[in-house]
């Protein structure tokens, strides 16, 4: 997803290396290269000048300029500041002690939420625990047998009540499964709408109220970019998320929708789904995407 912004990136970052001593200028024509690659990598514009800037203030500092390793100094700071834009969010789920966990899985039709509910709970078994999952969208045709050929493939538990198409029920009969059967997590797979409108919205609603979730997980197409974006925000305004779910990482995408999110939303990315196998599902580690994105491994 990063490839292009890394490639360039790292020429930038080649081309102080070379330099003993930084000037002024010698940095701000870094800076000036740094911010169209974000701006080309669909970065939120808005988060590109505070970005620059905040790059600007430290690397200006004369005990910088002039140090023995000025290159090596700047681009540490453009580390440290593209991994603040990330917050200090650890990834992953949360801390909790609620038995049965109740996870929602929110986001557009289309944004890859029934494949990534069956990543997550394939990720909550290898974790050791149980999950068990449900389908609330009755409306779009074949999405409840979707998540129950997924939930197959993953090898988890579906709550699918014959006949059974209230939203609500579905969610709330899942729930008393779940405590009943001893499982430890419930997944609802909700519905998901090309666009945000008021029905969707008072049907997340209810669910939210009836299950009390302890996750509301946006999932976001990062192929989208800054769309994903606007729409979490509006879910987010609405719904209260708690984490964001990049699906389609592995895709040509320019990437800057991560690098936005959560500056512009204010929730964190806790998971990245990066392929199409039940596996490719990862926590969200922002020290490593930026290690990975500067062409420095994963320090």
């Amino acid at each position: 997803m990063f490839d292009q912004l890394s490639q360039r990136l790292q020429d930038v970052f080649q081309s102080i290396r070379g330099e003993s001593r930084l000037s002024e200028g010698t940095v701000e024509n870094a800076l000036r290269e740094i911010r169209m690659a974000l701006l080309e990598a669909d970065v939120n514009f808005k988060v590109v000048k505070a970005f620059v800037d905040r790059v600007r203030d430290r690397a200006m500092d004369q005990a910088v300029l002039k140090s023995l390793t000025p290159s090596q100094q700047v681009i540490k700071i453009v580390r440290d500041e593209l991994l603040a834009l990330f917050g200090d969010a650890k990834g992953g789920l949360i801390e909790t002690s609620a038995r049965p966990r109740v996870i929602l899985m929110l986001g557009l039709q289309g944004s890859g939420k029934t494949t990534t509910t069956g990543k997550l709970a394939k990720w909550l078994s290898k974790q050791g625990r149980h999950p068990l999952v449900v389908s609330t969208d009755v409306r779009r045709p074949a999405a409840i047998q979707q998540l129950s050929v997924v939930a197959e493939k993953a090898g988890v538990r579906v709550h699918d009540p014959s006949g059974q198409m209230d939203p609500v029920v579905r969610a709330a009969g899942a729930l008393a499964e779940a405590r009943a059967i001893g499982s430890d997590v419930v997944i609802v797979d909700t519905a998901g709408r090309l666009h945000i409108d008021d029905e969707l919205m008072q049907e997340l609603a209810a669910i939210k109220q009836a299950v009390s979730p302890n996750d509301l997980l946006y999932v976001a197409d990062a192929m989208t970019g800054q769309d994903a974006i606007k729409s979490a925000g509006e879910f987010n305004r609405q719904m209260g998320i708690s984490g964001i779910v990049l699906s389609k990482a592995d895709g040509d995408a320019r990437g800057g929708a991560a690098l936005s999110v959560v500056s512009v939303v204010g929730v964190p990315i806790a998971f990245v789904g990066s392929g199409e196998r039940l596996e490719d599902l990862e926590p969200f580690h922002a020290d490593r995407f930026v290690s990975r994105m500067l062409g420095m491994g994963d320090v």
